[in-house]
């Protein structure tokens, strides 16, 4: 199944094809990958040397743009942060980082912020087809999860208040954080080939 650009397509793109309610279930799919984001979210473990804990967003994130496609994965996480944004208690909890707008000025606040752009790239990656075999799956979402890193890292090292510095910030931001998420990456990565050849996409 290709999509109107004459790309192999999403997951999504494909079960809903012709469906009479196209509008209302991306819609619906949409606001599941926000509910689910803000779910990860409360998973949330706090670590003694940084003030960014480990959750479980970022798999949530690149799950989303590759079963949405870029456009609505990324669209789902500015709803996500708009919902943040507002006061609505949907990022993680933590003693010491307040809700609202004031978490995206803190020291999480490049990680959230690249949010929307690392669904979109693994979102463009899947509308490619490479969500369909696990080491191309695999290589899409490293490419979003390289986005988020790489937003965070910078957002804490000289945006951040306070900002901590480049080494500071690879320290407490990137370093404890990629044996943790490489593995999640691993597991991951498996979901979508694994509902294509459910869907029986792949015969």
């Amino acid at each position: 199944m290709q999509n109107s650009v004459g790309l192999p397509g999403t997951l999504l793109t494909h079960t809903i094809a012709g469906a009479r309610l196209e509008g209302a279930i991306r819609a619906a799919s949409v606001a599941f990958f926000v509910a689910l984001t803000a779910t990860a979210a409360q998973v949330s473990i706090p670590l003694p040397f940084t003030p960014v804990p480990l959750t479980l967003q970022p798999m949530v994130v690149l799950l989303g743009g590759t079963v949405l496609g870029a456009r609505l994965g990324m669209s789902a996480q500015i709803l996500y942060l708009l919902l943040g944004i507002v006061g609505l208690p949907v990022f993680a909890a933590s003693p010491v980082l307040p809700q609202g707008a004031l978490r995206l000025l803190g020291p999480t606040g490049g990680y959230l912020m690249s949010y929307p752009f690392a669904a979109f790239v693994a979102g463009w990656f899947a509308e490619r087809g490479l969500d369909r075999r696990y080491l191309t799956s695999l290589l899409a979402m490293a490419c979003g999860l390289a986005v988020i890193f790489f937003g965070g890292v910078m957002w804490l090292a000289f945006f951040a208040r306070p900002a901590v510095g480049l080494d500071a910030a690879l320290r407490t931001g990137l370093y404890p954080f990629v044996p943790v998420d490489i593995f999640k990456l691993l597991v991951a990565a498996a979901v979508t080939p694994g509902l294509w050849k459910l869907l029986g996409s792949n015969r």
